[in-house]
């Protein structure tokens, strides 16, 4: 396989992250959204990434990570969600039936909705994919002076990604978010310290949670078979002890009826 045929994805390195707002800026100016990134502070159907400060001063870019085994894509009914050979998780809006069951599933809860419109669709960050398809960096990347946003296929980026840490153990936690976390993602963080809320808590284990699913669901057969044997089990007993009632209220009847005979012989 060349390297123009392997996953890319992207290194977000909060270190070196200023605050600039420039990738967000480079992104709505591809996609034609209007705003101020410095006022816009969430995820929306016109915003695919935001950068959010946190109280220790760190800068921390929320956007979709691609994650190499979508809840997402495994949850849509008809493949409008879909993870391509690039990397990115693509979307389809043809497709789309407007379930949302992607927007419930994504353990980042990212894909947004386009609520004020009258045929809406589902949006998010595509890692600007048709730019991948022409060679071309995506734009959040492009516009990132200070390699704090850097391109290139996961392989590389895990390379980068270990070679820094490496090269600044004083700068850097040791520890590549999304290299394995949930499976791993194609978009990858570096941090000088621990940024557990990069993953939610309860979900930052190393399974994708496709394959978490398919555990349950292939237990299901059995539980619904045990369940129902238990059912039956419980109408049989309730039934036999009905059948025994009756049966012992009839005899008792008729054991009173045959007293009163005698009495009255």
């Amino acid at each position: 396989m060349s390297t123009n045929d392997k996953p890319r994805g992207l290194l977000i390195d909060t270190a070196r992250c200023t605050g600039c707002r420039e990738c967000m800026k480079s992104c709505m100016s591809l996609h034609a959204f209007e705003g101020d990134p410095k006022q816009v502070n969430e995820l929306s159907a016109t915003a695919y990434t935001v950068v959010l400060e946190r109280k220790d001063g760190t800068n921390v870019r929320r956007m979709c990570r691609h994650c190499q085994k979508p809840s997402c894509a495994s949850v849509c009914p008809v493949a409008a969600l879909h993870k391509t050979d690039l990397g990115p998780v693509a979307y389809d809006s043809s497709r789309c039936i407007g379930c949302r069951y992607c927007m419930v599933a994504c353990p980042f809860s990212v894909p947004r909705y386009e609520w004020n419109k009258a045929v809406p669709s589902v949006r998010k960050c595509d890692m600007c994919i048709d730019r991948l398809r022409e060679g071309k960096k995506p734009a959040c990347a492009d516009a990132c002076a200070y390699d704090a946003t850097v391109a290139g296929t996961r392989e590389e980026l895990l390379v980068e990604a270990h070679k820094r840490i490496a090269e600044s153990p004083g700068d850097y936690y040791d520890h590549v978010y999304g290299e394995h976390e949930l499976g791993g993602t194609n978009v990858l963080f570096l941090s000088a310290k621990p940024i557990e809320d990069l993953f939610r808590p309860g979900l930052d284990g190393n399974d994708p949670l496709p394959a978490l699913t398919a555990r349950v669901l292939e237990k299901i057969p059995g539980i619904a078979v045990g369940g129902a044997a238990a059912l039956m089990a419980f109408w049989w007993i309730t039934r036999r002890r009905d059948e025994v009632a009756q049966w012992e209220h009839a005899r008792a009847k008729a054991a009173s009826a045959r007293a009163g005979k005698d009495v009255a012989s």
